[in-house]
């Protein structure tokens, strides 16, 4: 086996010392090449370098959410192909991984990286679905690259979250769950248009659904996690399908705090629901239109603001080993 290891030396959770340990353990049951990244889009970048040499079998993403993103997107540039492309492995060392999680790996990197050489020594893999963005013809955003998601995306309120916890990171704060819980309360004091929603979805064979606030788009289950507690808006939806999304048409004060206690108290059975919630499940293949410009968000990443994006769900797009 022929693998390349991108590390994040940057990740939250694992320090130079277990990265080490990690490292060493992968390299005694494969050819392994490490490669720390160094700049944003490094790890896209390397993912594409493997997707286009006849040298790695693998690539092994070390790091958040994020890191993960851009090794897929690399590995998925030319579009997917499972058979002839290199498999993915993730050992997480970021602060939530969610892909990591939702695939049933250890949150733990060390328990992840014993479950990943067994997943190896047992020829253990599978082909999950992704979601696709890209912009929408006809629109200021058609020219707007595509892009890969593993798990979930967002469009107004939640995307706005993220952008606030990006900028308190580059600040120096650390990532931690309380600090998106500030931003959660920030963004939700400065929401524009908590009230009057200005998103519409559109699909082929269907009625718009209008004047959403805000709309989260799921690719797997849950949604995310608060410490150790799973958080689902979108309970069925799965690797093996389309995607999900998740429309609140107001976020009023009591209206918040009512998906908060819904979201909190989630399951794979129920999420959040009521008057003014919309749940779309195994979708091919729709649009989010917006009056203004709103902020999205993929991954966990901020992107900037859009007025269209057009959502694909992609199945069996990716060979993971798991």
């Amino acid at each position: 086996m022929r693998a390349l290891l991108v590390v994040n030396p940057a990740a939250t959770t694992t320090s130079a010392r277990r990265r080490d340990v990690l490292i060493h353990a992968l390299a005694s049951e494969m050819k392994l090449e490490v490669v720390n990244t160094e700049y944003r889009g490094h790890a896209r970048d390397l993912g594409r370098a493997a997707a286009e040499s006849d040298d790695v079998d693998m690539v092994v993403a070390l790091g958040g959410d994020g890191t993960v993103n851009e090794v897929v997107n690399g590995l998925l540039h030319a579009g997917p192909d499972p058979e002839r492309l290199p498999g993915l492995a993730v050992v997480p060392g970021g602060s939530t991984n969610v892909f990591a999680r939702a695939l049933g790996l250890p949150n733990d990197p060390v328990e992840a990286t014993g479950a990943l050489l067994d997943a190896l020594r047992e020829r253990r893999e599978r082909v999950v679905g992704l979601g696709l963005t890209s912009g929408t013809p006809g629109t200021a955003d058609e020219a707007v690259p595509e892009r890969w998601f593993t798990f979930n995306a967002g469009l107004g309120f939640d995307a706005g979250v993220v952008g606030r916890v990006e900028r308190e990171r580059e600040r120096g704060k650390k990532s931690t769950h309380a600090l998106y819980v500030r931003q959660v309360a920030r963004q939700f004091i400065g929401e524009p248009h908590r009230r009057h929603g200005t998103i519409t979805l559109e699909r082929a064979g269907a009625d718009p659904v209008a004047d959403l606030a805000v709309a989260i788009v799921s690719n797997t289950s849950p949604w995310t996690y608060l410490g150790n507690r799973p958080m689902y808006t979108s309970p069925k939806a799965s690797f093996d399908k389309g995607i999900d999304v998740l429309g609140l048409k107001r976020l009023s004060t009591a209206a918040v705090a009512r998906y908060a206690t819904q979201l909190l108290t989630s399951s794979p059975e129920r999420g959040p629901h009521g008057r003014h919630a919309v749940s779309l499940h195994d979708l091919d293949r729709f649009t989010l239109h917006s009056k203004v410009p709103l902020p999205l968000q993929m991954d966990g990443d901020h992107l900037g603001l859009r007025t269209s994006v057009t959502f694909t769900g992609v199945r069996r797009a990716l060979r993971v080993i798991v």
